[in-house]
């Protein structure tokens, strides 16, 4: 029995060795593509922004959308639940620096279950023209981020595209954890999938959807059943017979979190969607940390014959994930590889303890996970 148990220890290690190597792959490839920005296509661009609370370098974060060298037409929305919010002074005095371009719609839709999606189908906040944006609040882009999106869209067939994002962390210890989380887990896991069959989600950092697409897929009011807006989004889009493209393109992510009690909660809510959305897929997830599943091995079975190599094979290709990561989203922040081995222990912490519940908190309220 014990034989037996090891030998399984030793396949999940060696199968996250897999995974490594292919995830180096997808980085290397994802590296290669031409960052393609438009210059004769250039349709016009609503680019709606949830607000909700003083979140960290928010007023940075703004000011980096409207700011944009693009010769077409486009408008930035800034939406919020109330004017009583104190994010709406920031919302003011970036409208007042930026007049032509932006708008502030205040209210809500109390018939959609997420606030975000709420926040945002509302009246006041109908966006105009043919490309619609939804990007987080937290979100920081160059000046070329409009003409970078147009460029998705030159074929007919593309019905939505979106971004990959890097993490931009605070000096705190949990901050740049989360930032690893980003870069080394989840971007790779997206690039793999992709690499499985056509990208049937989008992700939150940037979805930007045809406006002639929104009344066939029910309106932005479809995408306010669950908290996983994007990935609704992309499946509706997908479902619809149209292409959804990644861009080339990388966007900033704010990553405020300085506890480790606060990014536990954050990576515990956006495990559980996750298992919510693909439960068998997300099973067997953990085989992305083969780090720690070697050391387990090694531990458990005390086989150095194999252990050994095999932890120097999972080092190194951890090692190469890293710094490809980083080659491929832009990353350019002190070193962060002392980390590694402390982040992939805690992301198999998190994804252990995700499988045991389905609760979440978002914003202050609970949530069932689905």
């Amino acid at each position: 029995m014990t034989l037996l148990f090891d030998n399984a220890l030793l396949g999940i290690a060696i199968a996250g060795v897999f995974y490594l190597a292919l995830a180096c792959a997808r980085l290397a490839a994802f590296t290669r593509r031409p960052r393609e920005l438009a210059s004769e296509f250039l349709p016009s661009f609503s680019i709606l922004k949830p607000l909700a609370g003083l979140e960290p370098q928010l007023d940075e974060n703004l000011r980096s959308c409207c700011d944009q060298e693009y010769a077409g037409t486009f408008e930035v929305i800034f939406c919020l639940h109330s004017r009583a919010d104190p994010a709406f002074v920031v919302a003011e005095r970036i409208a007042a620096e930026f007049p032509a371009c932006t708008r502030i719609a205040v209210g809500e839709n109390p018939r959609i279950v997420n606030p975000k999606i709420a926040n945002l189908a509302k009246a006041g906040a109908e966006p105009r023209n043919e490309i619609v944006v939804i990007a987080d609040s937290d979100i920081r882009v160059t000046r070329h981020y409009l003409r970078a999106l147009a460029s998705s869209f030159t074929s007919e067939k593309v019905g939505a595209a979106t971004c990959l994002y890097a993490g931009l962390p605070n000096a705190s210890l949990a901050s740049r954890l989360g930032a690893l989380q980003i870069e080394d887990v989840f971007i790779p896991s997206v690039l793999v999938a992709l690499a499985l069959g056509p990208l049937r989600f989008c992700l939150g950092a940037t979805m930007a959807v045809r406006r002639s697409l929104l009344p066939t897929i029910g309106g932005l009011e479809a995408l306010g059943e669950t908290i996983a807006d994007d990935h609704t989004l992309g499946r509706l889009v997908a479902d619809r017979q149209k292409i959804v493209e990644l861009s080339r393109y990388v966007v900033r992510t704010t990553v405020p979190e300085r506890t480790l009690r606060e990014l536990w909660a954050h990576e515990l809510r956006w495990a559980r969607t996750n298992f919510a959305l693909a439960p068998a897929g997300y099973a067997f997830s953990f085989l992305m940390y083969a780090l720690p599943l070697v050391l387990i091995y090694l531990l458990v079975s005390r086989n150095l014959a194999w252990g050994l190599p095999l932890a120097l094979i999972a080092a190194l290709m951890r090692l190469a994930l890293h710094s490809l990561a980083r080659r491929a989203l832009g990353v350019n922040r002190g070193v962060d590889v002392l980390l590694v081995p402390i982040r992939d222990f805690l992301s198999l912490a998190v994804w252990f303890v995700s499988l045991f519940g389905r609760r979440v908190r978002w914003r202050g309220r609970t949530y069932a996970a689905k």
